[in-house]
Order: structure tokens, then C-alpha cells, then sequence
């Protein structure tokens, strides 16, 4: 982002977790409550992409593997004889869906109770950097009309 840039910067998809990265702001007198915001966005947004990006390798190795073995099994190539990829058909491919979020229920779980405790700390930290900001603001309000 440029120097003068006041806001985060939003970047495009990442190739491996599909999540777009964001590049975020540090104002030049961000108070120690803002930083602990900022840095726990940061950490859930790193948790976020490392989570993403290894399903997603995980979840596109399986699925070769699984069309390659279906494949084998009815005797064909993984291309066809016009050298198209070979596929199979949406009920064959339910069942790898199903079996490979059967497989990875429980990591999902987990990764879902960390993403609400990110989220519930990043929101409790908003609502500290608010009112911090607001009550900062009526302080100089105060201070300005008294004057």
C-alpha cells in the first residue's frame, strides 16, 4: 500500500488457502490496546491462511487420489483417449465428499471452537479500543469547550 494509506489493504485470493490476505494499517500513535487488536486480527488472519492452505492441499491430494483409484478400478486412464481429464460423475464424487469431511470432522471442530475464540477476543478488544477512543474524544471535547 502507499505511504499515505490510512486503511487496510485487502490483496487477492491466496493460491493455496483461497483467503485473501489482508495487509493492515498501523497508525503512527496506535496505543498499546490498538496494537493488541490489530496483532490479534493478524494472528487470526496467519491461523486462518496456515488452516486453509494445508486443507486445501489435503483436501485436492485426496480427491486425485480417490478419482485415480475409481478410475483404475473401472479399468480407465486418468485421460481419455482425446487427452481431456478423465472425471467421474457427481454421485461417485458425493461419496468422496462424504467421507473426506467424515474423515476431518474433528479437526474442523477445532478449528471452528479456535476461530469463535479469536473472534469473541478480537470483538471484546473492538469494543475496549471504542470506548478507550470515545471517552478519549470526550476528554478533548471537554478540554476544548471549556476553553
Amino acid at each position: 500500500p502507499p505511504a499515505h494509506s490510512r486503511n487496510d489493504w485487502i490483496g487477492p485470493p491466496d493460491k493455496h488457502s483461497n483467503l485473501r490476505p489482508v495487509i493492515f494499517y498501523v497508525p503512527p500513535e496506535e496505543s498499546p490496546l490498538e496494537r493488541r487488536l490489530r496483532e490479534a486480527r493478524q494472528e487470526a488472519q496467519a491461523c486462518n491462511q496456515r488452516f486453509w492452505a494445508r486443507q486445501n492441499c489435503a483436501f485436492h491430494q485426496e480427491k486425485e487420489e480417490f478419482i485415480y483409484s475409481r478410475l483404475k478400478a473401472k479399468g480407465l486412464e486418468m485421460r481419455d483417449e482425446t487427452g481431456q481429464k478423465a472425471t467421474l460423475n457427481a454421485e461417485e464424487m458425493a461419496d468422496f465428499y462424504k467421507d473426506f469431511l467424515s474423515k476431518n470432522f474433528r479437526k474442523h471442530m477445532q478449528y471452528n471452537r479456535d476461530w469463535y475464540k479469536r473472534n469473541f477476543t478480537i470483538t471484546f478488544l473492538m469494543g475496549q479500543v471504542a470506548l478507550a477512543r470515545a471517552l478519549r474524544w470526550l476528554r478533548w471535547k471537554k478540554k476544548n469547550v471549556g476553553n
